[in-house]
């Protein structure tokens, strides 16, 4: 079959929550399909990845998105009773793309990934017509309608408003596209359950659930490329990342000093506030149990907020680094303290995958359904995270033990190639 595939972002590499779904979708298509892939890339060095996903798709398009005009689309968009996120991510180069390769091919079906890329779609005074035949299918993920609604809950006005105001207009946006569309995909039940509760009238709604490559993720440090990490003696003190590379270099072994991990994209709001939360309220109460603990922040873009953390006793923030998987390796216990999540967290499961203890809130861990306890510690409270992160390092069999029922866990219920499989239903 051909397949158009429309994302976002560049499905590569595979860094972040959106961009392991979409590539992973892509892969698996890919070995039966002939893909077609039209995107957006916020940053130009991701251009570059090009050559890497002509190994999965036919044609591609990567349209370069520009931050600050991508923002005052926005606004436009706004001013036209339409999503802030759909002007966001609209492009008239993409648009023409899409429009030339829908009018020179027959596509058996179009995948949109995001609602947002609905748009060139539903956007018909500048489309080309699409084949009564073909089928329409979105991965909405999660339900991004309700995200707004939670950050506007923890913002201040104008923000506030701001983002309720695009709850409203994106929830009216998703029941269009539900409407218009043959499928509905989200990636956890609770997702589904969601927007049905939202949208009774919803039609076709499917959950795919994310997966992770644990052979990939595996807590074996011989399959890994890059140098492991060792536990440092203290803090590298370097001013707000100034030389970012020299803070992923190993540093010397010291034992008895708790390693603690948090890993993700460090420009996203929800992994900035669940960070802060933990350095301001969980750590220091760590700190007071044992003086030697070490906090890792790692993933990409660390904000000017989380770089001054690197100012504290303890912390350290790497930016991006090319393997995460020696800073799992090191770590003693894994944090995913997330006070607004959405859908299925990739944090959580690549942990899990490494056979790693994790401590984690309600929200992160609801779409994975991992029970407490067995698989993950979930912990709402400063006090409360804190107890179950000093139990496990003060326990450490107790901690592995987590780990490998953890480990066990995610290997029979989210392995990729098994999850992808829904998709032939509609294929």
């Amino acid at each position: 079959m051909k397949i158009l595939y429309l994302c976002h972002r560049i499905p590569y590499p595979p860094n972040k929550g959106d961009k392991i779904r979409s590539f992973n979708e892509i892969k698996y298509l890919s070995t039966t399909h002939e893909v077609d892939l039209a995107c957006l890339a916020d940053d130009p060095g991701d251009l570059k990845y090009e050559r890497d996903l002509k190994e999965y798709c036919k044609k591609i398009c990567i349209a370069p998105l520009k931050p600050l005009k991508s923002k005052a689309k926005s606004l436009v968009s706004l001013a036209s009773n339409r999503p802030l996120s759909v002007g966001y991510f609209y492009s008239g180069i993409l648009q023409a793309t899409v429009n030339h390769w829908l009018s020179s091919t027959s596509y058996d079906a179009i995948i949109c990934f995001s609602s947002p890329m609905a748009e060139y779609i539903l956007n018909q005074s500048t489309n080309q017509p699409i084949n009564q035949s073909t089928k329409l299918i979105m991965d909405f993920c999660d339900v991004d309608s309700d995200k707004w609604l939670q950050y506007s809950r923890d913002s201040v006005f104008p923000l506030s408003l701001a983002y309720r105001i695009e709850s409203r207009l994106l929830l009216r946006y998703e029941k269009r596209i539900n409407q218009h569309f043959d499928h509905s995909v989200f990636v956890s039940q609770q997702e589904a359950e969601l927007f049905l509760r939202l949208y009774p009238e919803a039609r076709n709604v499917t959950v795919i659930p994310n997966g992770v490559d644990y052979n990939y993720f595996s807590p074996k440090p011989t399959l890994y490329t890059d140098p492991q990490p060792k536990k440092p003696i203290k803090l590298n003190k370097l001013n707000k990342l100034d030389k970012p590379n020299e803070l992923n270099k190993p540093v010397n072994q010291q034992q008895n000093s708790p390693i603690l991990l948090f890993t993700g994209a460090m420009d996203y709001y929800a992994n900035v506030d669940g960070v802060i939360w933990f350095c301001n309220e969980i750590f220091p109460l760590i700190k007071g149990e044992f003086p030697d603990s070490q906090f890792f922040i790692v993933g990409s873009n660390p904000i000017s907020k989380l770089k001054e953390l690197v100012n504290r006793d303890g912390v350290t923030v790497t930016g991006f680094v090319e393997d995460i998987r020696p800073y799992y390796q090191m770590a003693d216990v894994c944090v995913i303290p997330l006070r607004m999540a959405r859908g299925v967290q990739n944090k959580v499961l690549e942990a899990m995958a490494m056979g790693k203890a994790v401590v984690t809130t309600a929200k992160a861990a609801e779409g994975i359904m991992a029970a407490d306890g067995e698989q993950v510690l979930v912990e709402d409270t400063s006090q409360g995270f804190f107890n179950a992160v000093s139990k496990l390092v003060k326990d450490q069999k107790a901690g592995k033990a987590l780990g490998t029922r953890a480990r066990e866990f995610v290997a029979e219920k989210y392995d990729w190639s098994t999850n992808m499989k829904k998709f032939d239903t509609f294929l």
